[in-house]
This record gives structure tokens, C-alpha cells and sequence, in this order.
């Protein structure tokens, strides 16, 4: 019991499932939740499904606050979990100092990929790529010429985002008008769905009858909103389609799952180094289901498709905003 009270004494319990008291991989859900319908749930799934099909189990730890980070990080390293993920960022700055302590366990991040160690497995998204798609889906499905952008934190990763969605409705229409809003500056613009929906209605009375949403739990109140006041909404990360079924044009999908199920498959045996998983790799795209096939015309799809393939073959570059801190379609 010593060790279950060691693990348990933070503000915010880690879970531990029931089965071998080692080796079992951990996941450290950011803030928002491991429910939070996105980015954190998609994880959770990746991790479920590895269970499922292999009858293993997993820790796991739901963020409250920053300072839990390197806390969880060295408490799951000292039980034996190897690999420990980590979800997002914020999880950069602990990583950097508690990796080095730990040779032996492997860490993998998720939106990371600036960072060194030999023990770390960084993963980042090419979600300019699948925005890039929404947003063609976007300029095609609005009758105002208008589309909206809500993001949660106003951080590059979000502003990524943005800059491919405005590059593919402006390719679809170069006179459409983009709008874009950042729910906040820190972590709680993550898991604000009330201020979602303001933002949504704000977009709403400049004209915007499409909005795309990449906002973690915030996104929660955007799309509601969205379906609430008749306009179409675009998820995002994990297939949202199913929320509003008829009211959510689509969904960008961001392969987390992927991405944790296949770092727990690989265990102790898991290559380290930096990975960027993008159309090619299948790791963005967007989702079609039944919730939304009415929504998306043969045209449309014909379309999307098309462009995939050219950003595939490299005959079509969407611009990164990583590349200078800029966006050729659109000014924040």
C-alpha cells in the first residue's frame, strides 16, 4: 500500500489500474480532461484501444494545474512506467528537466519537437495539411463568404492551425473573408466552452456561417453554438462529427490515437527521436460519416481529395506559420 499512497498523495490521485505493478505505460492528460471530446480524448482512445487488444493496462493522471506536471512525470517514472506519454506542450519544460533523471524510461510527447534526449520520443502534426482540407470544405459549404476560426490559446501550435484553414478557403475563394479569435493567453482558454460560445456568436454577427473550432474542451461551446444558431461547425482532433449530427461539416482529424496506440504497442522496445506525422503518414485528415455525408457534396469531396493528393506528391506547399511566424492568408 505504500506505493498506491506515494502515488496517490498529489492534489490530483493517479490512477492506477488494476495488473502488474511495472512496466505499465502511463499517459499524462493535459489540462481539460481525458474527456474533454478532443485532443485529450483522442489519446484516451489510442491508450483504450491498446488495452482492448492486448488485455494490458495503463496509469494515468488528469492534470488540475501546472504544477502537477513534473510532479506526475517523476512519480510514474519512480513506479516503474515505461513509456511515460504526455500530452501537449505545456509538458515540454518538465520533460526537459526530469528525462535526463531517468535514462531507463522512455518519454514520448505529443506536440513536442524541440527538444533533447535520447530518451524521448517527440511527435508533432502537420495540421496546417488537414486544415488546409477543412478549409476548402469551409469556403465551399458558406453561402455569406464568410468562415470563422476559434482558437484556444493563442500559441503558435493554434496559430498553425488557422493559417492552413485561411489558405484553403482563400484557395477555394480568394475574396472569402476569414475570421479568426483566440479564446485566452493561458492554459484555462483550453476548457472555456461559455467563452466558446460567445466568440461563435461574435462570428456569427460579422457574417460567419462556418466555424472551424481548435480549442480543446472550449470547442465544446463553439459547436453547440454553432448548431444552436443554424450555421455548420468544424471539429477537430477527434471525429466530432457525431455532436450534432447534420451540423458539423466535419471534423480535422489529428491521429493522437494513433500516435499513443502505436507508442504503446512498441513498450520498452519504442524508437526515440523526433517524427511529424501529416497526410502521408495519415496522422491529419478530415472525417466523413454518416453524421455528416449529407453536408458534403460529391464536388466537395472530389475536391478535398484532389488537394490531398497534391500536398502528398508535393505539388501543392501549404505554407507553415511556423516558418516566420507568419501567414500568407491570414494577419493575427
Amino acid at each position: 500500500m505504500s506505493l498506491m499512497k506515494s502515488l496517490m498523495g498529489a492534489a490530483a490521485a493517479i490512477a492506477v489500474t488494476a495488473g502488474t505493478a511495472f512496466a505499465d505505460p502511463a499517459v499524462i492528460f493535459d489540462l481539460g480532461g481525458k474527456f474533454d471530446k478532443s485532443f485529450n480524448e483522442a489519446a484516451y482512445n489510442g491508450a483504450k484501444r491498446w488495452a482492448d487488444e492486448t488485455g494490458g493496462t495503463f496509469r494515468e493522471i488528469e492534470l488540475q494545474s501546472e504544477a502537477q506536471r513534473e510532479q506526475a512525470l517523476r512519480r510514474f517514472a519512480e513506479a516503474g512506467s515505461n513509456p511515460v506519454i504526455t500530452m501537449g506542450f505545456g509538458m515540454a519544460d518538465p520533460l526537459s528537466s526530469v528525462a535526463p533523471d531517468y535514462p531507463d524510461t522512455k518519454f514520448v510527447a505529443i506536440d513536442v519537437n524541440w527538444l533533447d534526449g535520447e530518451n524521448l520520443r517527440q511527435v508533432s502534426f502537420a495540421e496546417h495539411e488537414g486544415s488546409y482540407l477543412v478549409g476548402m470544405m469551409a469556403a465551399m459549404a458558406s453561402k455569406s463568404d464568410t468562415v470563422g476560426f476559434i482558437g484556444g490559446m493563442d500559441i503558435p501550435l493554434i496559430r498553425h492551425f488557422a493559417c492552413g484553414y485561411a489558405q484553403g478557403a482563400k484557395a477555394v475563394n480568394p475574396d472569402i473573408t476569414v475570421v479568426a479569435n483566440m479564446t485566452g493567453t493561458t492554459p484555462a482558454a483550453w476548457n472555456d466552452p461559455v467563452k466558446g460560445s460567445e466568440l461563435t456568436k461574435a462570428q456569427i454577427s460579422q457574417g460567419a456561417d462556418v466555424v472551424y473550432a481548435a480549442a480543446g474542451g472550449t470547442g465544446v461551446g463553439v459547436l453547440q453554438t454553432a448548431a444552436d444558431e443554424g450555421i455548420l461547425s468544424i471539429g477537430v482532433d477527434s471525429n466530432q462529427n457525431h455532436l450534432h449530427p447534420g451540423k458539423v461539416l466535419t471534423s480535422m482529424l489529428k491521429r493522437v490515437d494513433v500516435a499513443v496506440y502505436e507508442a504503446m504497442k512498441a513498450g520498452t522496445d519504442l524508437e526515440t527521436g523526433k517524427f511529424t506525422m501529416g497526410l502521408a503518414e495519415e496522422g491529419v485528415g478530415y472525417a466523413l460519416d454518416d453524421n455528416n455525408a449529407p453536408l458534403v457534396s460529391a464536388d466537395m469531396k472530389a475536391a478535398v481529395d484532389a488537394a490531398r493528393e497534391q500536398i502528398i506528391k508535393g505539388e501543392l506547399n501549404v505554407a507553415s506559420y511556423y516558418a516566420d511566424n507568419s501567414c500568407p492568408a491570414l494577419s493575427f
